[in-house]
């Protein structure tokens, strides 16, 4: 299956956006090196490391939790862990109820998650986290290995879901795992190798196939590939989300910011060709992208760490329809979102939050498969440290924003 992700291509962030200071928050699980997370993680699973041995690009991946790309560097064992890792909860060897975040820059889970589709809430209770619960098979079951290289890695697993509706799905995932080469990174992102700039790359090949004898039905609900990663956040990260200037009549909003209410002004920005979201950990709220907007890519910047992550994802030129993953029963479930973007904190109804994190995220289309039809979905991500000069033409030409513009 190809990817359909194309080279980001240049453009300009328009002017009038606004920035603002807020509190740092904890700053645990920070600053790890590579080989202290897979050593760590190994002590209570088994993670499979694949590593570009020229430039010490490496990535950890763990098959007992649906092939999740865990985390990476762009500089061997010594090297910055890019991906949040959940320490605590790993090293518990607990189950918990609701959902079992151990981490991941790239993990695969299913949409829709609210609705009247939804895989998350059981037929009839309220859309609110007491009720809400991930199937095991996308949180805590593992994926067979079907095949493995040094640089490579494919799982599947069939499993059954029921939804809110009642609807009854049996399905397979098929999943590919890859480390990317240089000139692959480079090439990518469309633009000339960077002398100096430490890069590692990796991509999820995703496949959904409907195993059941039946159609599925619009009527009934549908499925979508829905692709996470867990980045660590800091004071100093910000997410862009290069969107398609126009006005509304002509494309919708320029973003969906409703998610979990309204998303204060001082942590969000809105220009013509991007939307800045402040990934600070400290105010729980998310972010969408409809397919009129979305350009095939969402990124950050850590300014703390001089890190810029470009997160490339595969989608149809138009006419595809999107699950809507809103926790309420929905008008308009087939108006969802391409990507979104979510940075977490305290829940509004009190207790603790999940993590010092935030995600990138992007989902496949939704369609009424026939039986044994398949849908799938590619996500890439790219870490990039070096010179704030060097990031900054980078980030211009792969998110159409400077450094200066992106810091919060």
């Amino acid at each position: 299956m190809k990817s359909g992700i194309a080279p980001a291509s240049k453009a300009g962030l328009n002017g009038g956006i606004a920035s603002s200071q807020v509190s740092a928050p904890s700053q645990e699980g920070n600053g790890k090196s590579f080989g202290e997370v897979v050593s760590f993680v190994n002590r209570h699973g088994k993670l499979h490391v694949l590593s570009n041995d020229r430039g010490g690009a490496s990535i950890a991946v763990w098959p007992d939790r649906q092939g999740r790309v865990l985390t990476s560097t762009a500089a061997g064992p010594e090297g910055l862990s890019f991906g949040w890792v959940n320490h605590e909860l790993i090293a518990s060897g607990e189950t918990l109820r609701h959902v079992n975040s151990v981490g991941g820059e790239d993990r695969i889970w299913l949409g829709p998650e609210g609705g009247q589709y939804s895989i998350f809430f059981a037929p009839g209770v309220s859309f609110d986290l007491e009720h809400w619960y991930t199937p095991a098979a996308i949180d805590t079951d593992p994926f067979d290995i079907v095949d493995a290289s040094s640089t490579s890695l494919s799982f599947r697993r069939a499993f059954s879901l029921t939804n809110y509706s009642g609807a009854r799905f049996h399905v397979q995932i098929d999943r590919d795992v890859r480390l990317l080469p240089d000139e692959r990174i480079w090439s990518d992102l469309g633009i000339a190798p960077c002398p100096g700039i430490k890069a590692v790359g990796f991509e999820s090949e995703n496949k959904l196939t409907n195993l059941s004898d039946a159609n599925w039905s619009r009527e009934t609900g549908l499925l979508s590939l829905w692709v996470l990663g867990q980045f660590q956040s800091s004071p100093q990260t910000t997410i862009v989300l290069p969107i398609r200037a126009g006005s509304e009549d002509e494309l919708g909003i320029p973003v969906t910011t409703d998610y979990f209410g309204s998303v204060p002004r001082d942590r969000i920005a809105i220009g013509e060709s991007a939307v800045l979201f402040k990934a600070d950990a400290r105010y729980r709220s998310k972010l969408g992208i409809s397919l009129r907007r979305a350009k095939g890519r969402l990124g950050s910047y850590d300014g703390q760490n001089h890190v810029l992550t470009v997160v490339q994802y595969s989608y149809p030129a138009d006419g595809a329809e999107y699950v809507n993953s809103a926790w309420k029963i929905q008008e308009h479930p087939y108006q969802g979102d391409v990507a979104n973007c979510y940075n977490d904190g305290p829940p509004s109804s009190g207790g603790e939050q999940l993590g010092n994190f935030y995600e990138l995220e992007s989902s496949s289309p939704a369609k009424a498969l026939r039986s044994h039809e398949a849908i799938g979905h590619v996500q890439r991500t790219i870490h990039l440290v070096g010179a704030e000069s060097q990031l900054d033409l980078i980030c211009r030409e792969t998110l159409g924003a400077g450094l200066q513009d992106v810091c919060l």
